[in-house]
């Protein structure tokens, strides 16, 4: 089955934007695992535009399944990284105007960089994964510099109408999926996926976990984190 890793960064969105200290992304955490979410994810920014550096310090104290620290390749990171010790690091691309992350990391272009980062991570117990568009020579590259997982940018799929675009996206994801199995990387997928374009996902083989946030976090401000994320851990069940 398709596990489902939960993004809480939107909780903390809706806490920063009046400056407080509610929403909790902690409690958001705790009773996303309670009903059934097998992953935590957050994404510290270098600009902390959401997660903060103490989240990030308690969710390591508290998470009981697995937290996955999304960041940037930066020293800065790889620093909080290595204190902190969360069971993996998912790295991404970052640009400071971005609403969100717009695109997969250019792994080929930055595999020299990468290859030291990596290694130097796993050398401190973390699993890497890189977030990447699904891409043959991107996937290739992700092998080359000796990451674990590779989480497939879903956003291209997720952006475009019912029809031949959507099936030709999923096409390419089915294939990105394939090719990672194949350099036996985990595969992971995410961005943009919601209650209804998520079913399609869910039914390529080979994927293991799907990284979900804004659509789950928009749905517990009507019904509660706990009817949000059983919901979708339903939908994954359907596969």
């Amino acid at each position: 089955m398709v596990t489902l890793g939960v993004n809480v960064d939107h909780v903390a969105t809706i806490r920063q934007a009046r400056g407080i200290n509610e929403p909790d992304p902690v409690t958001a955490a705790a009773l996303a695992e309670l009903a059934g979410a097998e992953c935590i994810t957050v994404h510290l920014r270098e600009d902390r535009r959401h997660i903060q550096d103490r989240d990030v310090e308690l969710l390591r104290k508290t998470v009981k399944t697995r937290l996955n620290l999304e960041m940037a390749a930066t020293e800065e990171m790889i620093g909080i990284a290595l204190k902190v010790l969360p069971d993996s690091v998912t790295l991404v691309p970052e640009k400071r105007e971005e609403l969100t992350t717009e695109g997969g990391l250019d792994v080929v272009q930055l595999r020299a960089g990468l290859k030291e980062q990596i290694s130097t991570l796993r050398q401190g117990g973390i699993l890497v994964s890189l977030f990447i568009d699904p891409d043959l020579d991107q996937i290739k590259a992700a092998h080359r510099v000796g990451a674990d997982a590779i989480e497939l940018h879903t956003g291209s799929y997720c952006e475009v109408s019912e029809g031949t675009e959507r099936k030709a996206e999923l096409a390419k994801l089915e294939m990105a999926v394939r090719a990672g199995r194949k350099l036996g990387l985990q595969v992971n997928a995410g961005h943009g996926l919601n209650y209804v374009n998520v079913r399609d996902v869910v039914a390529l083989d080979g994927i293991q976990e799907l990284n979900i946030g804004h659509s789950i976090v928009s749905r517990a401000v009507l019904v509660g984190m706990d009817r949000a994320v059983r919901e979708m851990v339903a939908l994954l069940k359907e596969r």
